[in-house]
Formats: structure tokens, sequence, C-alpha cells
């Protein structure tokens, strides 16, 4: 437990300092890309005690983070998720789950 929270506060803090890609993604092809996050962060993009919630957080940040963790930057089970998606599919999860109220 102290782990899954040490990692998450390690994730945002990570958020933070992230910078460089730009979100320019199209939020309803978003849309149709999360059908694989649902199950861990949920149809409503808000996570639960172990998952960290997405809606409501920048774009910009949020497809740094997925960017990270295909590049090895960030590890975790993400990591496992994102091997597949290119930069404009990170870019529309992206503005997709920013779109989403937090």
């Amino acid at each position: 437990m102290l782990t899954n929270k040490l990692l998450i506060s390690m994730m945002f803090i990570l958020m933070l300092a992230a910078g460089g890609v730009q979100a320019g993604g199209d939020a309803a092809r978003g849309a149709e890309l999360s059908s694989n996050c649902v199950d861990c962060h949920g149809a409503d993009g808000k996570g639960d005690e172990e998952v960290p919630a997405l809606a409501g957080m920048d774009a910009a940040v949020q497809a740094q983070m997925l960017a990270d963790y295909q590049s090895g930057a960030l590890e975790g089970e993400m990591a496992d998720y994102v091997g597949d998606l290119s930069e404009q599919d990170m870019a529309d999860l992206a503005a997709y789950y920013a779109t989403l109220p937090p």
C-alpha cells in the first residue's frame, strides 16, 4: 500500500516536471481508444485507491507520461499497455481524458 502511494506521488511529481509533448489530440478518437483503459482507470477516468485518475489531467502532461512509459523513462504496469500506441494515439487519449471532469 505504501509502495502504491509512493509510486503515485512520484508520478505526480514527474507530471509537474514534465514538458515537451504537445497534446494536439482528437478527443473523439481518444474516447474510442480508451476502451483499453477503462478496466483499470474506470469509465469515468477517475481510477481508484490503487490506480490514478486521468480525468481532468492536463493533456500535455498526460501525453508526456504515456511517452515516458513507452520509452522506459517511467517504469510500471502502464509500460505493458502503451507499447503499440503511436504518438497520435497518446495525444488523442490525453485529449479525451483532459475533457472529463476531475
